[in-house]
């Protein structure tokens, strides 16, 4: 799945570059006939429901002629909103202090859902704090990963 995720990133990034905005990450989640392609943007101006559609029509247009994805799926574009998905080891790093959930793909310690702050990235493993112990998890072993946003009373 990690190949087809850079694939799928390498073909979309020149196209949401193009038009103005970063590509935050893209998510593909293969579901048989409900499977899903989102694409995360987001620009230092912010992003709108405009922006998504217009963003939606340029990379449909590309997915058309390229068709990396057998079948059919559905085409969601999104800013990453609070909740923000982490991709990359850049974006774990930048959001270090922050309280994030985190799924594995294979059991650790007979889970594979972890939820702490995020103390920090080494080489290519996440530090996360939780209950008092410090876990590492190598970037590779994650599936999904989330900014758990934080609201003072």
């Amino acid at each position: 799945m990690a190949n087809k995720h850079a694939a799928l990133n390498t073909l979309i990034e020149p196209v949401v570059t193009a038009m103005g905005f970063d590509l935050w990450g893209v998510d593909y989640l293969s579901q048989g006939k409900h499977s899903r392609l989102v694409i995360y943007i987001e620009s230092a101006e912010g992003v709108t429901v405009d922006d998504c559609a217009s963003v939606s029509r340029q990379v449909s247009g590309v997915l058309d002629v390229e068709d990396p994805i057998a079948g059919e799926y559905r085409l969601e574009v999104s800013s990453p909103g609070m909740d923000r998905p982490l991709f990359t080891l850049d974006q774990f790093a930048r959001f270090k202090g922050s309280y994030v959930q985190v799924k594995l793909s294979a059991p650790f310690e007979g889970r594979r859902k972890f939820q702490g702050q995020l103390a920090g990235v080494e080489g290519d493993e996440i530090l996360l704090q939780l209950d008092g112990q410090e876990y590492c998890f190598p970037v590779e072993s994650i599936e999904q990963a989330r900014v758990v946003p934080q609201f003072d009373n």
